[in-house]
């Protein structure tokens, strides 16, 4: 042992482990033995234990997929309860969605139509690009309105979700689009 440090620090560590047997040792009265035969109690708590951890685990693990299921099919049917159209007598007349399994983005696109045109909102799902971005709607015949727009976060787990609104009724339009700044499309959601 002196001639390898590495084996004297190991024997340092032990020292803290022989005081506590040291100190066991002293405790224990004599004639009973140092340590005893684990009884059918102990082996029963501890394998009930363990199973109502593993329960519980897998309750927890059963919520989180249901709650994600819930988000994943229920999620566009949350933007009309999260966005609301302005006027609430006013109902949603149209509806585009698009996702990009590559990516993971997704989006809803919602429009009750008004007097002036449409309020549209959007849910934006891990957008797929960083910067400036804005939703442009595309009219059947090919007109194109910038609906809103935003600072995006490529990635970002918090969906966007913003309102605009444009001249076009929600008849007239055929789809949308997410442009960046640079005016390259990162999205088309809806189209025929």
């Amino acid at each position: 042992l002196t001639d390898c440090p590495r084996c004297s620090e190991l024997l340092a560590e032990f020292g803290s482990v022989k005081e506590q047997l040291d100190a066991y040792a002293r405790r224990t009265p004599a004639g009973t033995a140092p340590y005893t035969a684990a009884g059918p109690e102990l082996l029963a708590g501890l394998l009930g234990r363990t199973a109502a951890g593993r329960r519980r685990e897998r309750g927890r693990r059963l919520a989180l997929v249901a709650a994600a299921v819930v988000l994943a099919v229920g999620g566009p049917l949350a933007v009309l309860a999260v966005v609301p159209p302005a006027d609430p007598g006013t109902p949603v007349t149209a509806r585009w969605t698009a996702s990009d399994r590559s990516t993971g983005t997704a989006a809803v696109v919602t429009a009750a139509e008004k007097a002036w045109g449409a309020d549209i909102g959007l849910e934006l799902v891990r957008s797929g690009d960083s910067g400036s971005c804005a939703l442009i709607a595309v009219g059947r015949d090919g007109s194109r309105e910038t609906v809103t727009s935003w600072a995006a976060r490529a990635g970002g787990s918090t969906p966007l979700v913003t309102r605009g609104g444009a001249a076009l009724r929600p008849g007239e339009i055929d789809h949308f689009e997410v442009r960046a700044s640079d005016g390259r499309r990162v999205m088309t959601i809806g189209g025929r």
